[in-house]
């Protein structure tokens, strides 16, 4: 997944934190040694000989093999030395080593030039956080998602009561988060405001994420609003760069109050471009909207209208708006 310049720098940054933090914390310890045990310091100092040693001999067109067998022997010597100093004085044999949160790579975040565990482990945190940022998940689950607000009165028109299709439609999207793969279809969740849609798509949001797997869930002004910063802004120090990229390669994408933004030509040309981009990387999309699709095509475009109606499972939330039902309870 390709991450925008601003989560990128956010994860270097606690990598030198890290770094920087541990390498402090060894040097109070290393003071406090010879503070302690002042036959340490010639001891490191040998050690430390033992570098340059290496660099005049290479200079030199020395058997760099023979010396390297020699300086490691010498090197573990005077380490074993320090570490017989440090227990005799009550201190454990590797007081004086640096304590990394990740030993693997040193809290640098790459291991022989390829990004380490930990660093991506950082990535997908701070993708997680931004989720969190952007969208109402650890609030919104399946758990706390209530049928008893929609009425259970048949509908005459539908033969079917909006409770009982809701919870058709909570079924279906409890389990596309449970079941979802990159091969997940996308889906396009429409219905008047505040029939559940955004908590739906908060709940699939949530159970996908922990699942691993990379979700942006934003609102469609705010995800185009860093799609026109970038585009517009030639700033070398624009923290929207590659917001193009995170958008289209992420393995989900959540585009809630879709239809609500100012739309411009480079609002329906960026749109177009997200989705279209998508479709063909096979990527799934979610789409929630208050239009129907006449509504999508008349907002934006026929083009973008037709790939939803050829692309994505068309879902119709009911009943009464939720948010003033509770205001009224």
């Amino acid at each position: 997944m390709n991450y925008t310049r601003e989560t990128l720098a956010t994860v270097e940054r606690i990598l030198e934190q890290r770094k920087h933090r541990a390498e402090a914390e060894r040097n109070i310890r290393n003071e406090e040694v010879l503070a302690k045990i002042p036959a340490v310091a010639a001891l490191q100092k040998e050690l430390a000989a033992t570098v340059t040693e290496v660099v005049r001999s290479i200079g030199k067109g020395s058997d760099i093999a023979a010396l390297v067998r020699s300086v490691s022997e010498k090197n573990l010597a005077i380490q074993d030395e320090i570490g017989n100093l440090l227990e005799k004085n009550g201190f454990d044999r590797d007081y004086l080593e640096t304590k990394y949160t990740c030993p693997a790579c040193g809290d640098t975040g790459y291991i022989g030039g390829e990004s380490c565990e930990c660093r991506l482990a950082l990535l997908e945190e701070a993708a997680l956080n931004n989720l969190r940022a952007n969208s109402p998940v650890g609030n919104c689950t399946f758990d706390n998602f209530r049928l008893d607000y929609y009425p259970d009165e048949v509908d005459e028109t539908t033969g079917i009561s909006p409770r009982a299709r809701m919870k058709q439609v909570f079924e279906f999207c409890k389990e596309y988060a449970e079941d979802f793969s990159l091969d997940s279809p996308g889906l396009y969740l429409w219905g008047n405001t505040g029939l559940g849609k955004t908590h739906l798509a908060s709940a699939i949001a949530g159970v996908v994420a922990k699942n691993g797997f990379k979700v942006i869930f934003d609102s469609s002004s705010n995800l185009l609003r860093r799609l026109e910063k970038e585009h517009f802004s030639s700033a070398r120090d624009n923290p929207n760069d590659g917001a193009q990229d995170e958008l289209i390669n992420c393995d989900l994408l959540i585009i809630d109050d879709f239809g609500t933004e100012f739309c411009t030509q480079f609002t329906v040309s960026a749109v177009y471009n997200v989705i279209n981009s998508r479709l063909n990387r096979n990527l799934p999309v979610i789409i929630n909207s208050n239009l129907d699709i006449e509504g999508v095509e008349k907002a934006y475009s026929q083009r973008i209208a037709s790939r939803i109606i050829g692309n994505y499972r068309y879902i119709q939330f009911f009943g009464s708006d939720i948010r003033q039902i509770k205001k009224h309870n």
